[in-house]
């Protein structure tokens, strides 16, 4: 049988779509603990679950948190719209949440700037997003391009278009670079191209001393937490595999992972 890998990798075998126009975030100094979260594809129970979880830890920690969402936060699973309206929420008082761009932020944003029946979209997560804001299959399917522009203005809030429109597609601090998909090799930070940061396939085992931070990214699933040379991929494919995880950056103690598990319906 297929492993998850190359499940989701076949799954996702399509050309990216044109980069959001995201530019580089970056931050002068760090708190004292951050939580990377890797990507979420509609999931918003085990967001809110994970979260829980990251909460209760950073409640026993000295100083304010981060939590820095990797990116895909959307289609794949039942709830984008619902992920949407979690991550505009706030967090508890001394917590601040920063976004970055993933592929499928930059699909969507692409389809909704042009929609169209024939979006690649459709086929790798879009019409489940779209289903998550009561807009049918059927219509995605059917409708003409003015129709399916009104279907769009109708259901979808411009709170949410112009979240995807924000976000940046790489965030660096003093000693991490946070990234959806990774980095391309012998490339500086600040040269790195658009698609590749949104939709790059590095092994999770390759090395990335050369940059000189740890890099954080999601996007190439595995079943746990990889810990790298210089850099952590944080995807566990929560809309297959049923988790969620995270890790958390500390200057004072090594990195940690978290995970949370869907629940099997039916258990006691």
């Amino acid at each position: 049988m297929p492993s998850l890998l190359h499940q989701l990798l076949a799954r996702f075998s399509r050309p990216p779509p044109p980069a959001p126009d995201g530019q580089m975030l970056t931050a002068t100094e760090e708190p004292h603990t951050i939580y990377a979260i890797g990507d979420v594809h509609g999931c918003l129970d085990l967001l809110r679950r994970l979260e829980d979880t990251l909460l209760e830890d950073a409640a026993g920690r000295p100083g304010s948190t981060w939590f820095v969402m990797l990116g895909d936060y959307v289609d794949r699973g039942p709830h984008s719209a619902g992920v949407l309206d979690h991550l505009l929420a706030p967090l508890p008082s001394g917590v601040q949440r920063i976004c970055i761009a993933g592929n499928h932020e930059a699909a969507m944003l692409r389809f909704l700037e042009q929609p169209s029946r024939k979006s690649s979209w459709l086929g790798f997560g879009g019409i489940e997003t779209l289903l998550s804001f009561a807009i049918s299959a059927s219509a995605a399917a059917t409708a003409s391009r003015t129709a399916l522009r009104a279907l769009i203005h109708s259901h979808i809030p411009a709170e949410h278009s112009d979240f995807l429109k924000r976000l940046p597609l790489l965030f660096a601090t003093p000693h991490y670079v946070f990234v959806h998909a990774g980095l391309r090799p012998g490339t500086p930070v600040e040269q790195q191209q658009p698609d590749d940061l949104l939709w790059i396939r590095n092994e999770p085992a390759m090395g990335y001393a050369e940059f000189q931070k740890l890099v954080v990214h999601g996007h190439t699933p595995t079943p746990d937490v990889v810990f790298g040379d210089h850099r952590i991929s944080v995807d566990t494919g929560a809309y297959l595999s049923g988790r969620l995880s995270a890790v958390r950056l500390s200057r004072e103690n090594q990195p940690q992972s978290f995970s949370v598990q869907a629940r099997i319906q039916g258990a006691r």
